[in-house]
């Protein structure tokens, strides 16, 4: 019983941080006053290019050093969701086109492209077994030690170096937002665009910088699922699998009050009940549908709370969805 529990804790913590990827990089969006729909396609296109980068480094070498493969796939992630980001911060923010179908068009983009590449660029003969011995021995190595600290080691030990990076990230995020200047700004421009501007800060250059940075922040997390959580194996669904985390990522927001250091705890228990079934013996289809709707249905709950209750630190910034003209200041 005791290692059930210790097993689906762990199995929570390295599924949540897919979703603390995703929702970290929207949290950064959001705050520029950005809505970005497209995090599902971005988080897909994200693990396209990891895998990708994965394969390049056993092309050049059969026995890459373990350093080298995580850095470049890391590298190769965040280049192909920061350049979707890019195109979507191009379209909303140099020419003010309605961000809820441009984000709609980003993801429908990248799930369709990242079927498309991995089928016919990446997935070639031999691939899969270098992505998979990728995925086992370097991106979910645990930390040394973790075998010999008994129910310590198992929850906090005994996860790959991309559940780290993605508590690390989000901690950054939090201290960065909260006390820097940068991250005043950035909030700033969320909140009014027209007096941000008004006191000399670049609106443009921060929404900018706020919507690719956190597009490859999301990007990251569909390398984690791949290499991480899934050991390095494509299967015939793994777009669907990450688009549908990508939307709850975006719920994930929400439920956390734009704020990245709740989300660590948010997305933890968003991937405990998005493994839940698979844990529960004699469950049916109908009940399995049924759980995994309930992050959704808290979501909602959280939204209506927040919306009652009214406390400002709880809302979304409030130039959200909303384009900026610097003329109709």
């Amino acid at each position: 019983m005791e290692n059930n529990v210790l097993a689906f804790l762990s199995s929570a913590i390295e599924f949540g941080v897919i979703f603390l990827f995703g929702c970290v990089g929207e949290i950064l969006t959001e705050k520029s006053g950005h809505l970005n729909l497209g995090i599902p396609g971005i988080m897909c296109v994200g693990a396209a290019g990891g895998c990708l980068g994965v394969k390049l480094c056993y092309a050049v070498s059969p026995e890459p050093s373990a350093f080298l493969v995580i850095l470049i796939a890391i590298l190769f992630a965040m280049l192909f969701a920061g350049a979707l980001g890019a195109v979507y911060g191009f379209l909303t923010v140099s020419l003010r086109s309605n961000q809820n179908v441009t984000g709609l068009a980003c993801t429908i983009f990248g799930v369709g492209f990242t079927s498309f590449f991995l089928n016919n660029v990446v997935l070639t003969e031999g691939v899969s077994a270098s992505l998979s011995k990728a995925g086992l021995n370097f991106f979910n190595a645990p930390l040394p030690g973790a075998d010999s600290l008994g129910w310590f080691g198992t929850l906090f030990l005994d996860h790959g170096v991309l559940v780290y990076l993605a508590i690390v990230i989000a901690v950054l995020a939090a201290v960065v937002l909260r006390y820097t200047k940068a991250g005043l700004s950035l909030r700033a421009v969320g909140e009014s665009p027209a007096t941000a501007d008004a006191v000399g800060i670049n609106v443009t250059g921060y929404k900018y910088t706020a919507i690719v940075l956190g597009a490859a922040i999301a990007g990251i997390g569909g390398l984690c699922y791949v290499m991480d959580y899934m050991n390095g194996i494509v299967g015939s669904t793994v777009d669907q699998t990450i688009q549908g985390i990508g939307w709850l990522s975006i719920a994930l927001v929400i439920f956390t009050m734009w704020k990245p250091a709740l989300a660590i705890l948010g997305s933890i228990l968003f991937g405990a009940l998005y493994i839940l079934a698979s844990y529960i013996e004699g469950i049916s289809f109908v009940q399995i549908q049924l759980l995994n709707i309930v992050p959704f249905a808290v979501t909602i709950l959280v939204l209506i709370a927040t919306s009652i209750i009214g406390y400002r630190e709880m809302q979304p910034p409030a130039s959200l969805g909303l384009s900026y003209f610097r003329e109709d200041r």
